[in-house]
């Protein structure tokens, strides 16, 4: 799955012009590459800790517990870096905290630790948090300000163009061998499973020093490449005083966190889940390496259909739009919980298609009206990612007991949500306190 932090509003601080503008977008696009590819790497790494140490659906979410709640935990705290160091150098931060927790992999797999490897996860996502709230104002203000959501439409399909790539080029590094059984795991003396998960735990130590280098690599490249210095929008407002109304009082926001909260949720565990799921014997019947390439699918289809989400949008409300994805999607997974074969294989991948308009629309309608409030409300929606981090485990502890088929209707019943929101829920309703 892909996030991108709703860019906030930015002014640029410097009168020297951006001769180098192409350049530099063409740097900060990478970036959105970057952290999409990353992300979706979680769906490799999940079927893979889940045979390497014999763990069951909930224990292996807790690969996307670690790594969402981060989010949560930095979401705030990176504003208050960036009012620091400023936003390129929390760029750069961002860039080196990742390639550390992409280091620390080697010493996980070396152990092997499962733990570890959730240490790991919880750093890069730290550094990725950073990364994030601080790129998408550079988006913004590298162009005329009439083309800057052409801009931003534009990251988002780097963004989801990383998230397709991700799941095979894992798989070719991460997914080549069958993994045993758990039978077969049991049957095994204890050098010889830990040997076992010393050999299979160790094939991640390449490709994510290689992902170390890169980002180290690139992250003394951004620091060397001049690029406008920005500020956020409140602090350029800050002397212009005034009582500013409360956040809480914002009910379409208020709807919007809850619905980037179970949208992140219902993306993630359906994507976690899918290697496993396609790999079933009354689904696709493949192994685990094969159905990583479908995943590709999946991820696929959310890049399309962001492209083409940016043109409808421009015709229709965002609210509807949202609305009759939500059914859509809702629709599929439930005909993938009903049927076997490639029907319930096929219905349940596209639902990546109608994912791919659903974080854009809802930020653009929690964001309406806000004013002065904006910044804030794009921090609490940024931290409503930490859905990412609860649903799929809550769907683990449900597959766990009733079967991975079934445990699908946790992301439908978030669907069911973002139909209310779409339709109803997105309507601007300021609630105003009565004076006497």
């Amino acid at each position: 799955m892909a996030i991108t932090s709703a860019d906030s509003p930015v002014v640029v601080t410097t009168d020297e012009p951006v001769s180098n503008a192409k350049s530099a977008l063409a740097m900060v696009m990478v970036l959105f590459f970057l952290w999409g590819f990353i992300t979706c790497l979680n769906d490799i790494l999940i079927p893979h800790l889940k045979s390497v140490f014999s763990l069951n659906y909930a224990e292996v979410m807790l690969v996307q517990t670690f790594f969402f709640s981060a989010y949560f935990v930095f979401a705030l705290p990176s504003g208050k870096v960036i009012d620091w160091i400023g936003y390129k150098r929390t760029m750069v931060s961002g860039l080196l905290i990742m390639a550390v927790g992409a280091l620390c992999f080697i010493p996980a797999a070396s152990a092997p630790s499962f733990p570890l490897f959730l240490i790991a996860l919880a750093i890069v996502a730290a550094g990725m948090t950073f990364l994030q709230v601080s790129a998408n104002p550079y988006v913004t203000v590298l162009g005329p300000a009439k083309t800057g959501s052409s801009r931003l439409n534009l990251a988002g399909a780097f963004n989801s163009f990383g998230t397709t790539i991700a799941p095979y080029i894992g798989s070719l590094f991460i997914l080549g061998s069958v993994p045993l059984t758990m039978e077969q795991l049991h049957r095994l003396s204890g050098p010889a499973l830990h040997a076992y998960q010393l050999e299979q735990a160790g094939v991640v130590k390449f490709p994510y020093f290689i992902i170390a280098v890169i980002l180290t690599s690139f992250a003394l490249a951004m620091g060397l490449f001049k690029l406008p210095k920005i500020q956020a929008y409140e602090s350029a407002v800050a002397h212009e005083g005034g009582h500013a109304p409360s956040i809480w009082h914002q009910h379409h926001l208020l709807y919007a966190v809850a619905a980037i909260f179970l949208y992140v949720g219902a993306e993630v565990s359906i994507g976690s889940f899918l290697v496993n799921y396609l790999s079933q014997r009354d689904i696709g019947n493949m192994t685990e390496k094969s159905a990583a390439l479908y995943v590709t699918f999946y991820w696929g289809s959310a890049m399309i259909g962001r492209l083409a989400g940016a043109g409808i949008t421009q015709k229709l409300r965002a609210g509807p739009v949202l609305g009759a994805a939500a059914i859509v999607a809702c629709a599929l997974v439930i005909t993938s919980m009903l049927s076997f074969g490639h029907l319930a294989m096929w219905s349940l991948i596209l639902v990546g298609l109608f994912n791919s308009i659903m974080w854009p629309n809802i930020f653009a309608l929690g964001l309406a009206e806000l004013g002065r409030l904006t910044n804030k409300g794009s921090s609490l929606m940024v931290a409503a990612v930490i859905g990412g981090a609860i649903l799929p485990l809550l769907q683990g502890f449900v597959a766990d007991r009733i079967g991975i088929h079934h445990a699908f209707f946790i992301p439908a019943l978030c669907y069911v949500y973002l139909c209310f929101f779409g339709f109803h829920g997105s309507k601007v309703k300021v609630f105003r306190r009565a004076t006497v």
